[in-house]
This record gives C-alpha cells, sequence and structure tokens, in this order.
C-alpha cells in the first residue's frame, strides 16, 4: 500500500511540475539579471538592428529552434529597423555562461543601444515578440 501512495505522489509532483514548465515556456518576460546589460555588435558576431535586436541561441538538434527561426525571421521582415541575430550556443559556450543561457531556443530582446529588454526561453509566440519590440523600440 505504500508502493502506491509514493508512486501517485511522485506522479503528481512531475505533472505539477510538467503544467508549471510548460505554462513559462515561450513567454516573453523580463529578467532582472541580465536586465539592462549591453551587448555590443563585436561579441554577438552581427550588426544591431536600428530599433531592435531579437538574439536567439539555439542548437544544431533543436526542433523548436527552427520554428523559433522562423516567426522572428518574419518579425524582423515585419517591423522596420529590427534584426535578427542567429547564435550558435555550442559554438558560443563563454556567451551562454555569462548571460545564464540554460535551455535552446532562448531569445533576447535588445534595444538600439544593445541592452537586454526582454527574455524568452523556448519557442515564443510572434504575437509576444511584438508586444516585446513595442517595450523595446
Amino acid at each position: 500500500m505504500t508502493g502506491i501512495v509514493v508512486c501517485l505522489a511522485v506522479l503528481a509532483a512531475a505533472s505539477a511540475f510538467g503544467v508549471v514548465q510548460r505554462r513559462r515556456s515561450g513567454r516573453v518576460r523580463v529578467r532582472g539579471r541580465d536586465e539592462g546589460e549591453r551587448l555590443r555588435s563585436d561579441r554577438l558576431g552581427g550588426e544591431l538592428g536600428t530599433r531592435a535586436t531579437l538574439v536567439q541561441f539555439s542548437s544544431a538538434f533543436c526542433a523548436p529552434c527552427r520554428a523559433t527561426r522562423r516567426v522572428l525571421g518574419e518579425v524582423a521582415a515585419m517591423v522596420p529597423g529590427v534584426t535578427h541575430l542567429e547564435i550558435d550556443a555550442e559554438a558560443r559556450l563563454d556567451l551562454v555562461r555569462e548571460l545564464g543561457i540554460l535551455k535552446t531556443p532562448t531569445v533576447l530582446v535588445l534595444d538600439a543601444d544593445g541592452r537586454v529588454v526582454r527574455r524568452a526561453t523556448g519557442q515564443p509566440r510572434k504575437a509576444d515578440v511584438i508586444a516585446a519590440l513595442g517595450e523595446a523600440v
């Protein structure tokens, strides 16, 4: 009987954890740790946008990274002055560690000065990216 209770408790805890992770994935939010940190084009390996920059950290075998690339590319093409930069997380481990990137895809929204104003872990929705850009511009 104790084994069944333990199994049910573990199942309930795992389910709760899964629900929380699912709700947080892809949400664009402010992170206090890197908020206001300035990233220059030489560190990112590409030119910053005149109004904002969408920086995507991805990895080679990440399926959500391909969908995120498509969404961010569409948004960058739609909004003038916005640039999309994709960084291979495996090739830039120094930057990944410095910025606390724990999962791919991770998207940083930078303002015109290169300051991190928003961050999304997981595949963001197009509407959320556009809203985050509205706050960055």
